[in-house]
């Protein structure tokens, strides 16, 4: 099996050349050999090389290539080509592992390199030169069969590295055909405790790259099966709602949200989604997103945008989405831009409020009326809907 024919640029020609890829002391590794393969769209550009890391600066830089020492600590160099990064990594092997990092030596061996790697699928490395695909571990069947598969023994990769369960799942979901496999899934599953030593922002971006997929929801559910999330996330219990929302996401014909997505996944209780958030020690913006839309009500006597007015463009959608609204409700907020009002508090006091509460109580009033009125942006409008929610709160003081 050879990749398909296609020149490098010309920036990735001097890197290549720079490298020694003609004289077999570099290769494409990694995900974009799998994705070349599959025909998917590739970004990033992963290569590996015999060269210690030293050398890679010192060959970049006498190619006139900049070099960001990025990783030097694990052997990565970052490349600036053409103005995108492409990683630059020495072959490694691994001395010693404890679940969350590794002690790493330099090797000049591929399959000694390749073995360290997670999945057979991601084991693959190509020749530049030839297109040819070097491949130790079986990992182009698997590929074609849509199969994920540790490389040797699944409870030994974990060991190595626990995100690996999560990681599993993950790739299950986005290249699995059919059953996961065996071997895999019970050696997750004995390990799924292992989870417990990562940090917990580890685990948030695993889950958010999950359910970022177009199709997590197989995967959730064998991890719900099977316990996976039971020791970091037991408050994941229930698959169906998060297959009910991808559904509605289709039909609104708006793009999956891994925020949203998680929040369906949640108990439709407030308090419970900002512990998760905080725990998973998400960002203020994230958690108060959660919160929001916990609730699960979409206020059905509101129109659309008055109700984004009120809580947020995405809150609103995730709202109209997790409730029982209509979908294309949710889609009409896609565009919506927030209208601005031109009344501020130092107006309403100029037409005769005294400074205080009273100010901040009357804007609450009139950005309501303002609301119901269809957000008018013409100032005589907004003037005139000043002068009635100053005159109502004026006559309640009286």
């Amino acid at each position: 099996m050879k990749l398909p024919a296609e020149a490098p640029s010309a920036g990735m020609r001097r890197l290549l050349d720079a490298l020694g890829s003609k004289q077999g002391q570099t290769r494409y590794v990694g995900g974009w050999v799998r994705d070349t393969l599959l025909g998917l769209p590739v970004s990033d550009i992963d290569l590996a090389t015999r060269h210690r890391p030293e050398e890679v600066i010192a060959l970049l830089r006498t190619a006139g290539i900049k070099a960001v020492p990025t990783g030097l600590a694990h052997g990565t160099i970052t490349a600036v080509v053409e103005s995108r990064p492409v990683e630059v990594t020495t072959l490694r092997r691994d001395v010693a592992t404890d679940g969350r990092r590794a002690t790493i030596a330099y090797t000049d061996d591929w399959a000694e390199d390749a073995a360290r790697r997670d999945f057979t699928i991601n084991a693959l490395s190509a020749d530049p030169e030839s297109g040819e695909v070097h491949d130790y571990f079986g990992g182009k069947a698997d590929l074609e069969a849509g199969v994920v598969r540790f490389i040797g023994d699944p409870l030994t990769r974990i060991a190595e590295d626990h995100l690996r369960i999560l990681r599993f799942f993950r790739f299950h979901a986005r290249f699995g055909r059919g059953p996961a496999d065996a071997a895999a899934l019970d050696a997750c599953t004995m390990r799924a405790n292992d989870l417990m030593a990562l940090s917990r922002e580890r685990i948030a971006d695993e889950i958010t790259k999950l359910l970022a997929l177009a199709a997590p929801s197989g995967a959730i559910r064998l991890m719900i099966e099977r316990g996976i999330l039971r020791p970091v996330l037991p408050e994941i219990t229930d698959v169906a709602p998060l297959e009910r929302l991808i559904a509605r996401e289709a039909e609104a014909g708006i793009p999956g949200d891994p925020l949203r997505r998680f929040a369906a996944l949640l108990p439709a209780d407030a308090d419970v989604a900002g512990a998760v958030g905080t725990r998973l020690r998400l960002s203020n913006k994230a958690v108060k997103r959660l919160v929001c839309a916990a609730s699960r009500t979409a206020d059905p006597e509101s129109v659309p945008a008055v109700l984004a007015y009120r809580i947020g463009r995405e809150e609103a959608i995730d709202r109209l989405l997790l409730s029982d609204a209509e979908p294309a409700a949710a889609a009409g907020l896609l565009d919506w831009d927030r209208p601005q009002l031109r009344i501020s508090g130092g107006t309403l006091i100029r037409m005769g409020l005294q400074a205080g509460p009273i100010v901040a109580a009357t804007m609450e009033d009139l950005k309501r009326r303002w609301s119901a009125a269809g957000f008018p942006g013409d100032p005589h409008e907004q003037t005139r809907l000043a002068e009635a929610a100053v005159a109502q709160a004026l006559r309640e003081t009286q």
